[in-house]
């Protein structure tokens, strides 16, 4: 059987099988054992085992469960909470001053937890009641803490950056460089239309808002500041070469617990052993996802078809920006149905030599696929985030939170357009700290 026709099988195949409910891992793992045995014998059935724990056996895997357990840490305190407050004392009197503190803090927990479904939780239980209750509008409440969920995968330390690195075998320190400016960008992109959204509505707070002192305003910061710090500091390791990244996670984690145990006072073993415990869970469902992703790729090149896609891709006579224009759409639409995890596994490793050949940095694209991502997490099907403040927010409909976050959606391809024109916004700070790319 021809390679296209035979990669066309697989790819409708693996969408059967993944939209049947059934696991990824699993499902892929189904899927490079059927199409193996029906088309390679037994001999390459017998490799999937030896290639399933191979690509496990990585030390800078240890960075993903070290920065989840750090991320977990700080998701079971009140520093999402504080973030929030912090933030909105100093906003206050500032026009739309609520909404633009709920976004900032859902930057700046996103930074510290990587984590999009905990951001969402963690400000939005208490952003969306202070929002409501100023008059804000139920789209723009929940829509923007929906949105500014997002930036959990996209600003460093980004769990889904590390796995792209990983796939690619590409620097996560200049990944994790690649995406600050752009998630800062993205940030203040979803800032200015919530703004423009609440002044539309007729609902600016100005006048309804509560004067805090110098003293209010600097009295929660220390509860705050710390965790800001060890992040800052994890980073500024991985980019000074003190330490690896698995080095830095794992300092990063134990901070993240004392700080826990100290601050907020998480000294019940019962506590910590949920945090140990939701974070193995977590851990084990990435790594499982990654090895089942790496044998479905020995199945893909086993049988030609990654090789004989690329070279069809290649071979087509479009213009680059043609061809980065399907990508896109095609990241989108996978993006609808599988969790960022999996496309990035699933993908980036067939996609990332045809970009080469068209000359597009594989930093920048990384930007650009997490943000394609990132849509996903806010649209239905999954839309997790959706569900989560759904979840945490039961008296907003799904539909009207689906309608708040739609402009959200809009914002983010804008920002793909943006980066298609300036790409230098991803990687001018990754050039600038780490040297350019050689070759790029």
């Amino acid at each position: 059987m021809d390679p296209l026709v035979l990669g066309a099988l697989v790819g409708l195949v693996t969408i059967a099988v993944l939209m049947s409910g059934i696991s990824v891992g699993v499902g892929l793992l189904a899927v490079s054992a059927l199409f193996l045995l029906a088309f390679d014998g037994t001999r390459s059935l017998q490799m999937m085992p030896e290639i399933f724990f191979g690509d496990l056996n990585s030390f800078t895997i240890l960075s993903i469960p070290m920065f989840i357990v750090m991320g977990a840490a700080i998701a079971s305190t009140r520093a999402g909470a504080d973030i929030f407050e912090a933030i909105e004392r100093w906003l206050t009197r500032v026009p739309g001053g609520l909404v633009v503190s709920n976004i900032g803090a859902c930057a700046l927990f996103a930074a510290m937890s990587g984590s999009s479904p905990a951001t969402c939780a963690a400000i939005g239980k208490m952003g969306i009641p202070e929002m409501r209750k100023r008059g804000y509008p139920d789209t723009v409440a929940a829509g923007s803490i929906a949105a500014g969920g997002t930036l959990g995968i996209l600003i460093p330390p980004s769990v889904t950056m590390i796995v792209y690195g990983i796939a690619t075998e590409t620097s996560i320190g200049r990944l994790f460089l690649a995406g600050l400016v752009p998630g800062i960008m993205l940030a203040g992109i979803f800032m200015l239309w919530s703004i423009f959204a609440t002044w539309r509505a007729g609902t600016m707070d100005l006048f309804h808002a509560r004067h805090y002192s110098l003293r209010e305003r600097l009295e929660i910061l220390p509860r705050v500041l710390p965790f800001l710090i060890v992040v800052g500091l994890v980073l500024y390791a991985m980019y000074g070469g003190i330490a690896t990244t698995s080095e830095t996670a794992a300092v990063g984690a134990v901070a993240c617990l004392l700080m826990a145990m100290v601050i907020y006072k998480m000294w019940s073993p019962l506590k910590i052993w949920i945090v140990l415990r939701d974070s193995t869970r977590e851990s084990i469902m990435i790594l499982f996802i990654m090895a089942a992703a790496g044998v479905f790729a020995y199945m893909m090149s086993s049988l030609f078809i990654t090789q004989s896609l690329a070279a069809w891709i290649a071979g087509l006579e479009v213009n680059r920006w043609v061809l980065m224009f399907i990508i896109n759409v095609f990241l989108l639409v996978a993006g609808f149905f599988l969790p960022p995890v999996a496309v990035i596994l699933m993908t980036a490793p067939v996609l990332l030599p045809i970009l080469q050949a068209a000359h597009f940095d594989p930093y920048w694209f990384a930007v650009i696929l997490t943000i394609n991502l990132e849509i996903g997490l806010i649209t239905p099907p999954v839309g997790l985030n959706l569900f989560v403040i759904n979840s945490i927010a039961p008296e907003i409909s799904l539909r009207t939170i689906l309608v708040g976050s739609l402009p959200y959606v809009m914002c983010m391809i804008l920002a793909i357009v943006v980066l298609c024109f300036f790409p230098w916004i991803a990687t001018a700070l990754p050039n600038a700290l780490m040297g350019p790319v050689i070759g790029g």
